[in-house]
């Protein structure tokens, strides 16, 4: 009998109706069902996949093999039992309610037997809402590093193994986790591999999150994820040893399942969950969070461990609380939700619950903002506190008072007119850090500092003279943070603005204050009487006609 090029597990427990459509993708792959496969081992299901399983085996004998078991409460042993009888030389890993691209296994292949891969990563993409981290799949690479790339953020087994390697290292699943089991075998797989390549020119797999979330890793609960976690990285670090390279790989340990413990469900969590949570986190953290890993990682997250490492329970869930309160306006007298930033020779320090308090004794270092952009808490951090007009005689000057959430060595901050939109890029988090060399517009008018009472923001005041031109100018701050420039639309936050007015008596122009559709204080003016557009008629036919359309109603 032929050897098949690629054995495809498949483990499976209730996975009806997806398991169809998964099984279709692979007898349908255009690698041919005489180069294939398929071990499907039913893990005790009490749906119809079972059945549906041998359907298939019976419609694709010689193809399509389906072991029956009793359930062992994980896909880590229905897959070990598969790959006692798998027999390609390739074996790939396919949950059961995903499928595959139609060209996925005969392009995997191809490209393992040109390159000599043991590893083929093709690229992932994520449906029906779940998500799929994409940062491998910029481009192609038939030779790439778990410990230069970003491998370790796509450890799930949904890739291509030379299975002489996984026999020679014995590798297999450690069944007694109920959540990542697939990490330490492609791990362990991924560091005794030759060579590991990955494919972003087609989209290989499709990781389908069922309607009801019911797949595995969305049911855990903290302390079973937190459990599975250790003996994860206990496993890793029996393998690779301390330095850069076990950093790179517990990156992704501490940045994605650790701080998925301590995110917005964790303050409702019952006290003495939140106490066990936090002392795992401070057990891996004492063992693994090297200062180089803790500085490679974002602030948000870093400060998260930091807290969970000192048992910090009550700052801890205020820090989340804030960064939850993130997006919701500020009150027109106070702070919202954003944690305010403290300027100090020429450093950027986040002010999270726990800074520079005694008791915690937690270094500046863990709050400070190292590399990364911090566009959002500017953002949400900065509003309108008063606007009004100031006329003396024929000349008109705008008095503004705004507030950024950022104290300190303040000298940077002004207030500047832009003749532009923001760039859509700048939509979400609100505002932008711009690239270094942009051209910025002139600072508007004499400008004052003020640190506000409570200490955590800087009040800008501002007297802008207003200029007799045809304009739409959008206000915003400008600020220096961390050796970047940031630009800051300032917010209405549903302030009164003072009243639409003419001012000029030759030539008479009118001025406005207006909050855009995304609640943005801009700033209008126009000669009173200027023509509009070609081919609408005089301002006076115009507003006749609108009178006009409203009694005919």
């Amino acid at each position: 009998m032929t050897t098949p090029d690629v054995t495809v597990v498949v483990a499976v427990y209730n996975t009806m109706p997806y398991l169809t459509e998964c099984l279709n993708s692979l007898v349908n792959q255009s690698i041919g069902v005489d180069r294939l496969e398929v071990v499907a081992v039913d893990d005790g299901s009490t749906d119809d996949s079972g059945r549906e399983l041998d359907r298939f085996a019976e419609r694709y004998p010689g193809t399509v093999k389906v072991i029956h078991q009793a359930n062992s409460g994980g896909p880590a042993a229905p897959s070990n039992r598969a790959l006692e009888v798998a027999t390609g030389r390739y074996v790939y890993f396919i949950g059961s309610d995903d499928y595959l691209g139609k060209d996925a296994l005969k392009r995997m292949v191809a490209c393992a037997d040109e390159h000599g891969s043991d590893v083929v990563v093709g690229k992932m993409v994520g449906t029906n809402g779940r998500y799929v981290h994409q940062a491998l799949y910029k481009k192609s690479d038939p030779d790439i590093s778990l410990y230069d790339s970003a491998l370790p953020f796509t450890l799930a087994n949904t890739k291509l193994f030379r299975r002489e390697l996984v026999e020679r290292h014995k590798l297999r699943f450690p069944e007694d986790l109920p959540v990542g089991s697939d990490q330490p075998f492609t791990i362990e797989a991924c560091v005794r591999a030759r060579k590991i390549s990955v494919l972003a020119d087609y989209t290989y797999y499709y990781a389908v999150k069922r309607g009801d979330a019911s797949n595995i890793t969305y049911r855990a609960n903290h302390l079973a994820r937190l459990r599975c976690t250790a003996e994860i990285m206990k496993f890793t670090a029996g393998l690779i040893e301390a330095g850069p390279q076990r950093d790179a790989v517990f990156k992704r340990h501490f940045t994605w399942e650790l701080a998925k413990l301590v995110q917005d469900d964790f303050p409702a969590l019952d006290h003495e969950t939140q106490v066990q949570v936090c002392a795992g986190i401070a057990a891996l953290a004492d063992d693994y969070f090297t200062e180089p890993l803790r500085d490679s990682m974002d602030v948000k997250r870093r400060v998260r461990i930091g807290l969970a490492q000192r048992g910090a329970v009550s700052e801890l869930i205020r820090a989340i609380s804030d960064e939850a309160a993130l997006g919701v306006p500020l009150r027109p007298q106070g702070v919202g939700g954003a944690p305010p930033l403290l300027l100090e020779d020429g450093r950027a320090f986040v002010r999270y619950p726990g800074f520079r308090d005694p008791a915690l004794d937690l270094p500046d270092r863990l709050f400070e903002v190292i590399g990364e952009a911090v566009p959002k808490q500017l953002a949400d951090g900065t509003g309108l506190v008063s606007a009004q007009w100031e006329q003396l005689g024929q000349d008109l000057t705008l008095a503004l008072a705004v507030r950024v959430p950022v104290a300190g060595e303040t000298g940077s901050a002004v207030i500047r007119l832009a003749n532009k939109a923001m760039p859509k890029s700048a939509d979400k988090p609100g505002a932008r850090r711009l690239p270094v060399g942009t051209e910025l517009p002139a600072p508007a008018g004499e400008l004052s500092r003020t640190t506000t009472a409570d200490g955590t923001g800087t009040v800008l005041t501002a007297r802008i003279p207003v200029k007799p031109v045809r304009a739409k100018l959008g206000v915003r701050a400008y600020l220096d943070v961390a050796g970047s420039t940031y630009e800051v639309p300032v917010k209405t936050l549903g302030l009164p603005l003072p009243l639409a007015r003419r001012w000029r008596e030759k030539v008479p122009y009118r001025i406005s204050a207006n909050a855009n559709a995304k609640g943005r204080l801009v700033i209008t003016t126009a000669p009173l009487w200027e023509s509009p557009p070609s081919g609408e008629g005089s301002p006076l036919r115009h507003l006749m006609s609108r009178v006009k359309r409203k009694l005919t109603r």
